[in-house]
C-alpha cells in the first residue's frame, strides 16, 4: 500500500469539515499542508481544527514551529516522508489536507535540496536592495535567467533565495532543479474542493468576521510579542537589513500588526485582509490548475460537511485497487 490522498482546495472553501470525516471513514489521521498552521499560537487567523477535532482525529505537521522561525518546504518534506511511511507501515492511507500549493508540489513533483541559509549573505544581499531597487533581480536575470521568469521583480525572498543558490553553489537554482527534483514515491490521489467564486468570497467575508469576533487581534498582539526582535539563531534584528518573518506574512497577521503599530485603522485592515484572502484564493485556484490529475469536486450551494464528504467518498471508492480499512 503506497496510496496518498491528498484533499486541496483554496482557503475557506470547506476542507477541514469533509477532512474528519474521511479520515473517520478511512480510520486513518492527517497530515496538514498548510505553510502558517505549522506555527504556534497563530490559531484564529490559520483556521487551525480546534482541540475537538485534533481530539477526534490525530493531525501532525501542526503547531511544530515557533513564529519567529524560518521553516522551508524541505524542511516539510523531510518531517512528512517519516509520518506517511509510518502510517503505511500501520496499513493506514495518509490524508493530507491543505491550500499550499508549495507543499503539494513538492510532494508529487519533488524538491531538490539547495545549500542552507546563509543569513550573512542574504543581510548583505537585501542591503544591495535597499540601496538600489531592482538590482537584485538583475543580477538574478544574468546568474539565472530561467529562474528570473518564473519570480515577479517584487518577489524579493524568492530572488534572495535563488541568488543564494547560484552564489552557494557551482550551478544554477534552475539546474540543479532539473537535475535533483525527484517526486515522493507514493499514489497520490488528489481530490479538490472549489466552489462559485461569488459564494466563496461571501464567506470569507464572514469567516473573517468571525476570526475577529474570536479574538484575532489579541493573538496577533501575542504572536508580534514572541516575534519582537526575532531572527533565526536567536539574535537580534535592530540595525539590519533582514527578510520578513514568514509567520508574520500570513495574511490577517501583517494587516493586524499594521493596526497596532498605530499604522492604519482597524477598518482599513479589516478590508485588507478580506481583500488579501480573497486575492490568495484566487492564485491558489491559478497554482492547481497546474497540478495535474486533481478530481475537482464543485461543492457549491453544499454546506454542510456531510453532503460535501459524501462526494468526495465515492472516488476514494471508485478508485480501483483501494484497500479501505
Amino acid at each position: 500500500m503506497n496510496k496518498v490522498i491528498i484533499l486541496l482546495g483554496p482557503t475557506g472553501v470547506g476542507k477541514t469539515g469533509v477532512s474528519l470525516l474521511l479520515a473517520k471513514a478511512l480510520e486513518t489521521e492527517i497530515i496538514s499542508a498548510d505553510s502558517m498552521q505549522i506555527y504556534r499560537y497563530m490559531d484564529i487567523g490559520t483556521a487551525k481544527p480546534t482541540p475537538a477535532e485534533r481530539a477526534l482525529i490525530r493531525h501532525h505537521m501542526i503547531d511544530i514551529a515557533e513564529p519567529g522561525e524560518f521553516y522551508s518546504t524541505g524542511q516539510y518534506i523531510s518531517t512528512v516522508v517519516p509520518i506517511i511511511e509510518a502510517l503505511q507501515k500501520r496499513r493506514k492511507i495518509p490524508v493530507i489536507v491543505g491550500g499550499a500549493g508549495l507543499y503539494i508540489k513538492a510532494m508529487t513533483r519533488g524538491i531538490f535540496s539547495g545549500p542552507s541559509a546563509d543569513w550573512t549573505l542574504r543581510e548583505n544581499l537585501l542591503s544591495m536592495e535597499k540601496e538600489d531597487k531592482g538590482a537584485l533581480y538583475n543580477h538574478l536575470k544574468e546568474l539565472d535567467p530561467e529562474a528570473a521568469l518564473k519570480i515577479t521583480p517584487n518577489d524579493t525572498r524568492r530572488i534572495v533565495r535563488a541568488l543564494e543558490v547560484c552564489l552557494k553553489s557551482s550551478a544554477s537554482m534552475s539546474e540543479m532543479q532539473k537535475r535533483l527534483t525527484q517526486p515522493l514515491p507514493y499514489e497520490f490521489i488528489k481530490i479538490g474542493l472549489s466552489r462559485d467564486r461569488k459564494e466563496l468570497y461571501r464567506m470569507i467575508e464572514t469567516r473573517v468576521d468571525m476570526m475577529l469576533e474570536s479574538g484575532l487581534v489579541e493573538e496577533v498582539r501575542v504572536v508580534l510579542e514572541r516575534t519582537e526582535g526575532q531572527r533565526p539563531g536567536g539574535t537580534e534584528r535592530k540595525g539590519l537589513a533582514v527578510a520578513p518573518l514568514p509567520s508574520m506574512q500570513a495574511i490577517g497577521y501583517k494587516e493586524l500588526a499594521m493596526y497596532l503599530q498605530r499604522a492604519i485603522p482597524l477598518d482599513e485592515a479589516v478590508r485588507l485582509i478580506k481583500r488579501g484572502t480573497k486575492r490568495y484564493a484566487k492564485r491558489q485556484f491559478t497554482w492547481f490548475k497546474k497540478e495535474e490529475g486533481i478530481h475537482w469536486i464543485d461543492i457549491s450551494g453544499i454546506h454542510a460537511a456531510g453532503e460535501a464528504f459524501h462526494r468526495v467518498w465515492e472516488i476514494v471508492q471508485n478508485r480501483r485497487r483501494m484497500d479501505i480499512p
